[in-house]
């Protein structure tokens, strides 16, 4: 369709002023620099900037992408959670393996992570699931995600009787509910530029800690 097509190649990309990327300055680890890009994502007001894109591939190596939250990001790895019975958590399973991208868009900055995933011990999972609020807990207790669904009021029926566990059993726990850790090989962190002289720095583990590298826009 010619006319999507030009309406796609008119639209802006990034506008105003944007942040300056001084890979002389960046630190040791990936960890550190992400803690110091959220943050500024955080004070410049961009929305859900622990929004994050997570992808995985099931046994057949299709891949899959959807969106999730970030839960912590340290020296261990980048954290999130989910039902271990979901599509993604079959996918994690079948190979433990995915991707992280992180986009925040006024800021022209993007984080991109790839490495294995492993689930962590139960209990860690548990209190993911507590600190979380009642609806998503009670949604969550469900266990149905991504199943068909015949009707929104099943789902709100069954929600309600979900919320209603729920103060019966404040300590209810989803008995799949998993916390997964991704120890990223390679952390990339680009800087969008006007002119196109994008910046890319690239951390990419070795035996001896981190390695850094420029790529090409």
């Amino acid at each position: 369709m010619a006319g999507l097509r030009e309406l796609l190649r008119g639209l802006e990309v990034f506008t105003g002023e944007l942040p300056v990327f001084d890979v002389q300055d960046a630190p040791e680890t990936p960890e550190a620099l992400f803690t110091d890009w959220l943050l500024g994502a955080v004070r410049a007001g961009v929305p859900a900037p622990h929004a994050m894109t997570l992808s995985t591939a099931g046994a057949d190596g299709r891949p899959s992408a959807r969106v999730l939250i970030l839960k912590n990001a340290d020296e261990r790895g980048w954290q999130f959670a989910s039902h271990a019975a979901s599509a993604k958590g079959r996918d994690l399973a079948e190979r433990p393996y995915a991707a992280l991208t992180f986009f925040w868009q006024p800021l022209a900055r993007q984080v991109r992570l790839r490495g294995p995933v492993e689930p962590e011990p139960a209990e860690r999972g548990a209190a993911d699931f507590l600190a979380r609020g009642p609806g998503a807990r009670a949604e969550a207790l469900l266990g149905r995600q991504s199943q068909v669904l015949d009707s929104p009021a099943t789902r709100d029926a069954a929600v309600r009787r979900s919320l209603a566990r729920l103060e019966r059993e404040p300590d209810a726990v989803a008995p799949d509910w998993t916390l997964y850790t991704l120890r990223p090989g390679t952390v990339e962190f680009w800087q969008g530029d006007h002119g196109r002289g994008h910046t890319r720095l690239r951390y990419s583990r070795t035996p001896d800690g981190w390695a850094k590298e420029l790529l090409w826009p």
